[in-house]
């Protein structure tokens, strides 16, 4: 195969893209010894039909569980002996496979990473095993409510679509998986064009090329389903149950990735509950002791976002909770100063360049930025998208959250939280 020249996003980060649409992208470390490496799949659970829900994780799983040339044994002994780590991850959009190693064991990373996403056998009797893992992780998901809370918000924002459905899937559906299925939801959906093989570390980008030509030739062509659109609804869901606390999650519409007040979003989560600093945890914990945590989140997405609060409280100050957190919305198109704004812009550029001394975090930024943009925007620009956040934008996203229809989701004694119709008065207040 003819390989194409590489082109350059910055001094360290190198792209190839094959006749396939498969990227190979590396960011060149001299200062380390070790590699972080991994393929990041454009397919998450946003792409299953409502009777496959959870098959992304499902599949996930069921990678490492026997190749035609490695056992799940093999696969598990054969990067462990050269002291490597191998996992993955699957979220709403992507999946990602990724190892850490040695740089010198990088080719057989390559490999045996190559050979999960492109031979696995999917055996019976692994995949009854596997089903009942599965099974498990639902099982303790729904025994920690400050976890399940989230995906039941989740639902509610976006009911009956497949941004709404939870990403570990529901264990009726899990329970009736079959390897057919799988195999064919990862020949349809994992294809060369929506996947990205990225490397951190001390390594050459010509060496990556090389053996990515060699190992990944198994790759079905053409393209992946369309994704289904997104489309944010809000409403209320509540869950009684005997706990000590009651979860409460407020969220509205919020700014996809692709949005022009992506980075104000940000912003502006951080300086409304990103921190000690912020002013949901000094005005709902440290003035009145309402809560032990509460924190405010910016989620995006390629096409829709979500931008929630959650915080955890007594059945007694529940009450209290939500009025305040309310009031406190109100005051933000209206009065953030120049110091929150400063302080929320360095803790964000701080977490960015923090995370460039991470192999990992740099080669999971590589992937995304390639899968999510088709091109890496480097520190520096995104540095500089922080800094341009301004007042006027912070306004104006703060205005665009409090025009959409809330969503309210509340698990444990949540007698004394807030209905959404009251919440609705209070808020146009």
């Amino acid at each position: 195969m003819d390989i194409p020249p590489p082109e350059r996003s910055d001094d360290s980060v190198t792209i190839t893209t094959l006749d396939n649409g498969f990227r190979i992208v590396t960011d060149a470390m001299a200062s380390v010894e070790t590699i972080s490496l991994g393929v990041w799949v454009g397919i998450g659970t946003r792409h299953e039909e409502a009777s496959e829900n959870g098959v992304s994780h499902l599949l996930e799983h069921m990678a490492f569980k026997g190749t035609k040339r490695r056992s799940a044994r093999d696969i598990a002994v054969e990067i462990e002996n050269v002291g490597g780590v191998l996992n993955a991850y699957t979220g709403r959009e992507q999946t990602a496979y990724y190892a850490k190693v040695l740089s010198n064991d990088l080719p057989l990373a390559v490999d045996i990473i190559a050979d999960i996403l492109q031979h696995s056998t999917y055996d019976a009797g692994e995949l009854e095993r596997e089903r009942g893992v599965i099974l498990q992780e639902i099982g303790q998901a729904e025994d920690t409510p400050d976890d399940i809370v989230f995906d039941y918000f989740q639902e509610a924002a976006f009911p009956d679509q497949s941004m709404g459905r939870p990403v570990l899937g529901r264990a009726e559906i899990i329970e009736g998986l079959q390897a057919d299925t799988i195999a064919r939801y990862q020949t349809s959906r994992y294809r060369p064009g929506n996947m990205v093989l990225a490397a951190a570390g001390k390594l050459e980008h010509r060496q990556l090329v090389n053996l990515a030509v060699k190992a990944f030739d198994s790759l079905p062509r053409g393209n992946a389903a369309a994704l289904e659109p997104a489309s944010y609804q809000g409403g209320e869901s509540r869950y009684e149950r005997e706990l000590e606390q009651a979860h409460i999650l407020l969220g509205f519409k919020g700014i996809g990735i692709h949005d022009p007040d992506y980075y104000a979003s940000a912003v502006l989560s951080q300086l409304f509950g990103g921190g000690m600093s912020s002013r949901l945890f000094q005005e709902v914990r440290e003035k009145r002791g309402l809560v032990y945590g509460i924190h405010s989140f910016a989620s995006a997405w390629h096409d829709a976002g979500l931008f929630g609060i959650y915080a955890g409280t007594g059945a007694d100050e529940a009450k209290e909770l939500l009025p305040i957190v309310c009031d406190e919305l109100l005051k933000l198109p209206h009065d953030i100063s120049e110091e929150e704004r400063c302080r929320a812009a360095a803790q964000l550029k701080a977490g960015i360049l923090m995370a460039r001394e991470k192999t990992s975090a740099r080669c999971e930024h590589i992937a995304s930025q390639l899968l999510v943009h088709d091109r890496i925007y480097t520190p520096a620009e995104i540095v500089a998208k922080v800094d341009a956040v301004g007042p006027t934008d912070l306004k104006r996203v703060a205005e665009r959250l409090l025009a959409s229809a809330p969503t309210l989701t509340a698990m444990g004694p949540v007698g004394n939280v807030m209905d959404l119709a009251s919440l609705r008065r209070r808020l146009q207040a």
